[in-house]
């Protein structure tokens, strides 16, 4: 009865929002600040429902992945207290906790999110309208947490969400004109294209309610819109259907009015003739930043950071970059991004600032796929100007560490939406990085069968050969290789054929450097590849943890510990994030410091619970730091994973490592429980 009464207070309600944004609402319309990222990240994953219970280990795992269990539960505490203060009005109590879990009270708010997701479980044409509306943008947006586990289960939210906007739009569309209600399937087609420009059913809808109409004109045009974009973002045509339709149109039309062109010729609503085509990868333009200083004596300083990035992004020969005398030809001009696009012939722009201010400066910048306008990352970098060309090569280092992973998973992304009888060898390796991303058997599998593919249609394509040498690495770290002498010859003949063709492709002489030193063992000439990579690009972070990785095994813990540092810092959002954390762990094993290894340890484990030689890892320093239980149960989580592991096969397991460490890692695991 209490509790009953205690939810009839509750006739006012917060109000949260998380799509396109964040914000917190009271009863009585007082927008409440909640500053802290990782505040408003605690508060959205309780809020998805509200009044699911989560446990404190989860969420400390998802925001605080990178520290101690315990630093990790005592941020979470604060942060808890920082949202009562913000959330609890003084007759309600938003936030319910205990000492092992905390909740929301979905009787004490309410959730734009929840909201959306009901309306559209209801169904009817009213409250999907509704549902749609309320949808304003990607869960978060503009919520920056540098956190690997949240950055997953954000990026897995966001995905779910926004394919369930686009369903329900697709589903009232249909409904709407199986049902004659001509205007809200015309709203829900529109809104449904600018969810996704290539959904191609909507754009037919479209042609087709304006063909019925009478709006010829309108309904061509469309279809001559279509029709270029799938062709510069995907190699593609129209579906049949769609091609039909237009050409029934094309027919209909009035022979007096004016002939309408095919796609691509001259005519006056045609594309334009003098857009330049993209090239076969991908390819970036970056303007000039704007000086917001108000000093015009610091547009030096503005145009360096610039030729910095490029000359950067210049090294990395998988990357198209537009030079410097043509991207600044729109210096001082308000540009249009998607024509800047189309008169460079780039998939890609980053623009930005910089502002200095007394002794302090700010860089911003932003990365753009110039066909949409969509922003696919921002950041700032701030620092003092007591070293002015130092402060310089760290902006331009993390600028390229941060977009270079955004590029890669861009394409990766464009590439699993193309059909695959339009493949070709580089849409063949991007399929090939993406299945190894799973980290699964099936998917490191199917990976190096894509990167076969790939090598069939380019013999020299020393990126796949690359990638398909590390594919083995995986195999053999998670003890999947069937034939390890068989495999072991295969990885030396692909990090061959990079040494032949790829001499100056410093992302296939990471992959291949790493695979050649923990497969075959030959540590010193993989050092040496990643060496070259280093060279060749000092902002690329796989090569950095790729040297990481070959000194930790092979005899320099403390450079092992500096690369794989550097690699984090350069791409704090990588998809390897867990792999540098392994192997700084397992760097600061060898060295003795088991209090600075665990911790690393189990948050690699967090991020990504089936790498098996990241839960090795684990339960060895966890055994040396004393955390006999946490040892054991990682063990377990091991034989679960490989049932046949053992002591006595172990080497079979951990590719070509040191002696002397082999012999001091066996014995860490034999002490934590692993079988003889």
């Amino acid at each position: 009865m209490a509790l009953v009464e205690a939810r009839e207070k509750y006739v006012a309600v917060v109000e949260v929002t998380l799509f396109g944004g964040f914000e917190v609402r009271l009863p009585d319309g007082d927008v409440r600040d909640l500053p802290g990222q990782k505040d408003r990240a605690l508060l959205a994953i309780l809020a998805l429902p509200p009044g699911t219970t989560r446990t404190r280990d989860k969420l400390a795992g998802l925001l605080w992945s990178d520290r101690g269990d315990g630093q990790a539960r005592d941020s979470l505490k604060h942060s808890v207290a920082r949202l009562r203060k913000c959330l609890q009005p003084a007759d309600t109590q938003a936030i319910v906790a205990d000492r092992q879990s905390v909740r929301l009270d979905p009787a004490a708010m309410t959730v734009d999110v929840a909201t959306f997701e009901q309306l559209v479980e209801a169904g009817t044409p009213e409250e999907i309208e509704r549902a749609i509306a309320l949808y304003s943008g990607d869960l978060l947006d503009g919520i920056s947490v540098r956190d690997a586990a949240f950055e997953d289960w954000l990026l897995i939210e966001r995905q779910r969400l926004r394919d369930l906007v686009e369903e329900a739009a697709a589903t009232l569309m249909r409904n709407s004109l199986s049902s004659g209600a001509t205007k809200r399937a015309v709203a829900a087609a529109r809104r449904l294209l600018s969810l996704d420009p290539l959904r191609e059913e909507a754009c037919r809808a479209l042609v087709r309610i304006h063909a019925d109409k009478g709006e010829t004109a309108q309904a061509l045009k469309l279809y001559e819109a279509l029709h270029d974009l799938l062709h510069r973002e995907l190699g593609v045509k129209p579906e049949p259907e769609t091609t039909q339709l237009y050409e029934a149109i094309r027919h209909r039309q009035d022979k007096s009015a004016p002939n309408v062109a095919d796609p691509g010729t001259n005519s006056e609503d045609a594309p334009d003739s003098a857009q330049l085509s993209l090239p076969d990868k991908p390819s970036i333009a970056v303007l000039a930043f704007e000086n917001l200083s108000g000093d015009p004596e610091q547009e030096y300083f503005t145009d360096g950071i610039v030729e910095e990035i490029i000359t950067a992004l210049s090294r990395m020969r998988w990357l198209f970059v537009i030079a410097r005398n043509s991207s600044f030809t729109y210096k001082g001009r308000a540009v249009d991004i998607k024509q800047v696009g189309r008169e460079l012939g780039v998939r890609y722009v980053l623009e930005g600032s910089v502002r200095k201010a007394s002794d302090r400066l700010r860089i911003s910048g932003q990365l753009i796929e110039a066909s949409t306008g969509v922003h696919l990352w921002a950041d700032r970098f701030d620092g003092d100007l007591k070293d002015i060309f130092d402060l310089q090569d760290r902006v331009a280092s993390s600028v390229i560490g941060a977009i270079g992973p955004k590029l890669e998973q861009a394409e990766i992304e464009r590439a699993k939406r193309k059909p695959t009888e339009h493949l070709d060898a580089y849409d063949y390796y991007l399929r090939g990085m993406a299945s190894v991303y799973r980290w699964t058997k099936d998917g490191v599998g199917e990976g190096l069968q894509l990167c076969n593919k790939a090598i069939e249609l380019d013999p020299d394509f020393a990126a796949a050969h690359g990638v398909a040498a590390w594919c083995y690495f995986w195999r053999m770290a998670n003890g999947w290789m069937s034939d390890r002498e068989q495999e072991t010859a295969e990885v030396a003949r692909l990090v061959r054929r990079v040494t032949e063709s790829g001499r100056d492709d410093a992302v296939a002489l990471s992959f291949g450097g790493l695979a050649l030193g923990y497969v075959t063992g030959d540590a010193e000439s993989g050092i040496a590849l990643c060496d070259r990579a280093l060279t060749l690009n000092p902002n690329l972070a796989v090569a950095w943890s790729a040297s990481g990785h070959l000194r930790a095994c092979h005899g320099n813990p403390d450079v092992a510990v500096e690369h794989l540092a550097h690699a984090m810092r350069l791409s704090p959002l990588d998809p390897l994030f867990f792999f540098m954390q392994s192997f700084t762990a397992f760097a600061h094993f060898i060295a003795g410091r088991f209090d600075e290894a665990w911790p690393l340890a189990e948050a690699a484990t967090r991020e990504q619970p089936n790498y098996l030689s990241g839960i090795r890892i684990a339960a060895a320093c966890d055994i040396c730091a004393g955390r006999k239980d946490e040892a054991r149960r990682f063990i377990a989580q091991a034989l679960h994973l490989d049932p046949e592991l053992r002591i006595s096969n172990l080497k079979d397991r951990v590719g070509q490592i040191r002696p002397e460490y082999f012999e001091k890692y066996a014995e860490a695991l034999r002490l934590a429980g692993l079988p003889e």
